[in-house]
């Protein structure tokens, strides 16, 4: 998935909505169908991946079909390779001093809200987690210099400017090393 040009998320509040839409969107257009199913609070995710113009495409179709029980979505045309590595697990927690937790109130929120950081500061995209265990949120952490951590919780929020999500955010500098320890290894209370 890390070399994929573009990748489209449709976050649904129906099941059978959002099962519904995955199908059409792969029928629609020659893209790839990264995941799809459920995740909490009761909610269906779609992720699919391709060229630029056949996953706007399966997007489009998606948004045509299950508008009126789509929470949020994201259409990236030119999506960063950090937040690809992110989606598929990859975690990424290198020598820092700085780090700044970003929660939206969506997952596509957060999809949208770490592209836009890592393509607009020097910062490393250090772990990705979303829905599952989280209510339903998203939840970033991005490591690197203060300026450049300021910079990206910036672009970060004017990235969901105008949409209907929140995003919280906390930003530890001089992050001590038993929190460092502890949230490399896992960020969940009993992970």
């Amino acid at each position: 998935m890390s070399k994929l040009p573009a990748i489209a998320m449709i976050e649904l509040g129906s099941i059978a909505a959002g099962a519904f839409a995955a199908d059409k969107m792969v029928k629609r257009s020659p893209v790839e169908l990264l995941h799809a199913g459920t995740v909490h609070p009761g909610k269906f995710l779609i992720l699919v991946g391709g060229g630029t113009a056949e996953v706007e495409e399966s997007y489009r179709e998606a948004i045509k079909v299950a508008s009126n029980d789509i929470l949020d979505e994201v259409f990236l045309p030119s999506v960063h390779p950090r937040l690809l590595k992110a989606l598929e697990g990859t975690k990424n927690y290198i020598n820092y001093n700085t780090l700044v937790v970003l929660e939206t109130s969506t997952v596509s929120a957060i999809v949208r809200a770490v592209n836009a950081a890592a393509k607009g500061a020097l910062v490393d995209v250090a772990e990705l987690r979303i829905a599952n265990g989280l209510g339903g949120r998203g939840l970033a952490i991005l490591t690197g210099e203060l300026t450049d951590i300021e910079a990206a919780t910036e672009i970060a929020s004017q990235a969901l400017s105008g949409r209907n999500v929140t995003l919280c955010n906390s930003i530890l500098s001089n992050v001590h090393k038993q929190f460092t320890k502890k949230f490399e290894q896992s960020t969940k209370f009993f992970g």
